[in-house]
């Protein structure tokens, strides 16, 4: 039998950190809250759970992100949950949380098409609602320590891309130096990518081969052995 304070009406959402590259920073997408509570505050996308129309958490998680920022991920991952009273003040509360990448070209088309969110710098994230700044964190804690032995900032690169972008993608994304010959060794130990055959872009003298992720591994993660040599980027 229920007891007293049992509460039949627990609130729960799903809140995804929405990670991109701009101008080789790492950037997340942020909205403006329509209704109170916090209405008017930046948040990370997110809504309630459709108890009839999603099938799972994931599925909320693509719903929300398809119908705020018109964008289905190539990349996808639940992250935690976030659950207790005091994170809602409309009551007791459970978020379940996810979080994402994307190239910045798919946001600059999506934000064209239906503007409504926008892109602001991981150092420079403000106070949001909720406890969305400790989803935040969690997520970037979780995209930094995983890219350290995993292609995991692959999702963040167009279809093609040289060997030095991607070099860069995972220095900006980790926020260290890669030496880039044992950065080289890793990419040919994971044979995740393959040169575009002809296709290069540069100069005519030393123009860069393009590269792209293996199509039947382009929806799977794969990962490392061992974890990437890492320097700080202040050394």
């Amino acid at each position: 039998m229920p007891t007293p304070d049992s509460n039949p009406n627990i609130i729960v959402t799903v809140d995804v950190v929405l990670f991109t590259l701009r101008d080789k920073k790492l950037h997340l997408v942020l909205m403006r809250r329509p209704n109170e509570p916090f209405a008017g505050q930046w948040a990370l996308p997110g809504g309630y759970v459709h108890r009839l129309e999603d099938a799972d958490s994931l599925a909320a998680a693509l719903r929300v992100l398809r119908s705020k920022t018109g964008i289905a991920p190539p990349y996808l991952e639940q992250l935690y949950s976030f659950a207790d009273g005091a994170r809602d003040p409309r009551g007791w509360s459970v978020s379940l949380s996810y979080f994402a990448l994307v190239d910045e070209a798919v946001l600059t088309n999506a934000q064209a098409a239906a503007p409504g969110f926008d892109l602001v710098e991981v150092n420079a994230v403000p106070r949001l609602s909720f406890d969305h700044n400790r989803i935040f964190e969690v997520a970037l804690k979780r995209l930094r320590d995983k890219s350290a032995y995993s292609t995991l900032p692959c999702y963040l690169l167009s279809e093609q891309f040289t060997f030095a972008q991607v070099h860069e993608t995972y220095e900006h994304v980790m926020g260290v130096a890669l030496d880039k010959s044992a950065f080289r060794r890793k990419l040919a130990e994971m044979d995740v990518l393959e040169e575009c055959k002809g296709q290069r872009v540069g100069g005519a003298h030393r123009p860069a081969q393009l590269f792209r992720v293996k199509a039947d591994l382009a929806n799977r993660l794969r990962l490392l052995d061992r974890p990437l040599a890492l320097h700080s980027l202040a050394s």
